[in-house]
């Protein structure tokens, strides 16, 4: 997966560094959010990586974590995703 990047939109291009948050969903396990966590922080230097929240859903069946981080580059983000998607415990990446 990669990140849109469409010069000439209304919505202007990221300007680096940033902050950006990342949002994973997957099903409810008392070890989510720290995978999600360690995955994040082989791309994002401890001091970046700002707040780590989670949701729970409804029905307690699913968990939603928010990765707040001072993004350096598209190329960061874009291995972030990778990461993410290519992780079996993500159901989506947002």
């Amino acid at each position: 997966m990669s990140l849109p990047h469409h010069p000439g939109l209304d919505t202007p291009p990221l300007s680096f560094p940033c902050a950006f948050d990342i949002k994973a969903m997957g099903r409810h396990s008392p070890d989510f959010a720290a995978s999600m966590r360690a995955l994040v922080s082989r791309h994002v230097p401890p001091q970046e990586l700002h707040a780590v929240n989670t949701r729970m859903s409804r029905q307690d069946q699913y968990i939603s974590v928010t990765l707040s981080i001072t993004a350096s580059s598209y190329d960061q983000l874009n291995a972030i995703y990778q990461d993410l998607t290519a992780c079996t415990e993500v159901l989506f990446a947002l």
